[in-house]
Parts: C-alpha cells; sequence; structure tokens
C-alpha cells in the first residue's frame, strides 16, 4: 500500500451496520471498517484474538462476566475463545483488526453473518 488510508472517507461509503469492510492487508491481517448499532450476537473466535479500536461514538463489549466501554480513542483486544457480545446504543464507527478469513459472528451463524473479504 503506497497511499494513507482516510477511516472517515471509508465510513462514508456506507451505510449498513454489522458488516465489516476490508480496508487494507498486513501480512495475514485484515483492517475493516465497520459501523455499528444495537446488539450483535454472542460468540467466539476460537483460533484468533480479534481488536476493536473505536474510532467515533460509544460501545460496549458483554462478557460473561463482565462489559467494557470503549470511547473514541480506545482500542481492546478481546482474547481467542472468549465469548462476547459487542453492542451500541448509537452508531459507532469501530476498525477491526483480524487475520484473513474470520467469520465476524465466529463460531455462529446468523442473519449478522456479513460477507468474507468485502473490500471498499
Amino acid at each position: 500500500m503506497e497511499r494513507s488510508i482516510n477511516f472517515q472517507s471509508k465510513f462514508d461509503l456506507f451505510e449498513d451496520h454489522w458488516s465489516p469492510k476490508v480496508i487494507a492487508e498486513m501480512n495475514d491481517y485484515q483492517f475493516k471498517v465497520v459501523k455499528i448499532k444495537g446488539e450483535f450476537v454472542w460468540h467466539s473466535h476460537e483460533d484468533t484474538d480479534e481488536v476493536f479500536v473505536v474510532i467515533e461514538g460509544v460501545m460496549q463489549i458483554e462478557f460473561e462476566d463482565r462489559t467494557a466501554t470503549l470511547q473514541s480513542g480506545e482500542m481492546m483486544v478481546v482474547r481467542r475463545g472468549e465469548m462476547h457480545r459487542p453492542f451500541s446504543e448509537e452508531e459507532c464507527k469501530v476498525v477491526l483488526i483480524e487475520p484473513r478469513g474470520v467469520v465476524n459472528t465466529g463460531d455462529e451463524r446468523s442473519d449478522l453473518t456479513a460477507p468474507m473479504d468485502d473490500w471498499l
């Protein structure tokens, strides 16, 4: 990649929630932008950690024993195999960093399961 990527210009290209869009790759990792609002499904990723970076807004990640709140400029690593459920009262803009081939709903399949490798 030889040019910079502006997160806001990427977020401006779509409206849907819970449908990650790939904006870059580094080795086997993908950087994805996603807009979230409302509740997602409980799930885990058995083979990999997952990184959430909040660009704009506030999101929560519910775990079996706690709930974490992330605000703009904050990030969290969710460990492999850890059951979690992201949610947000208002629209929140997030960057995800995870290996290529990770399904957004992990080990669960639902109507929120997004297409793989949806590039912007």
